[in-house]
């Protein structure tokens, strides 16, 4: 059961990055011009890159949407699986947008998330 939690922790904090310094149940609610404003904050985007990864989160959020409404009461292994390979996906479509010091920062900023997020979830299933 806490491999589950974690794993699925992992996902939320891969995806979730920028909506996860937002904290609660807003973060998944984010739009795509404040993901774009939160990064920037992080990384320093150039007009280009904002324009860029705007296109990019709404693209994402509205896959995501159609996703989740394919897949509703599908099997969860199966939508887990697939929500896997999207979220890399775009997290692949981010990095390419990215210069190499701010891909760095990313990479750590992502790894602070996913511990953050593991932290919470091991405090909630004690």
């Amino acid at each position: 059961m806490k491999k589950l939690l974690m794993i699925c922790g992992l996902m939320l904090g891969i995806a979730g990055f920028a909506q996860a310094q937002q904290g609660g149940g807003r973060g998944m609610m984010m739009k795509p011009e404040e993901r774009v404003k939160l990064l920037d904050e992080k990384l320093k985007l150039s007009d280009d890159q904002k324009t860029k990864l705007t296109t990019v989160f709404t693209e994402q959020a509205e896959a995501m949407k159609k996703m989740r409404e394919e897949m509703q009461g599908a099997d969860r292994d199966a939508m887990r699986e697939k929500m896997q390979k999207f979220r890399a996906e775009n997290d692949t479509k981010v990095s390419a947008v990215l210069n190499d010091d701010q891909k760095k920062t990313y990479e750590a900023w992502q790894k602070e998330q996913r511990a953050e997020m593991q932290k919470r979830m091991q405090g909630g299933s004690n």
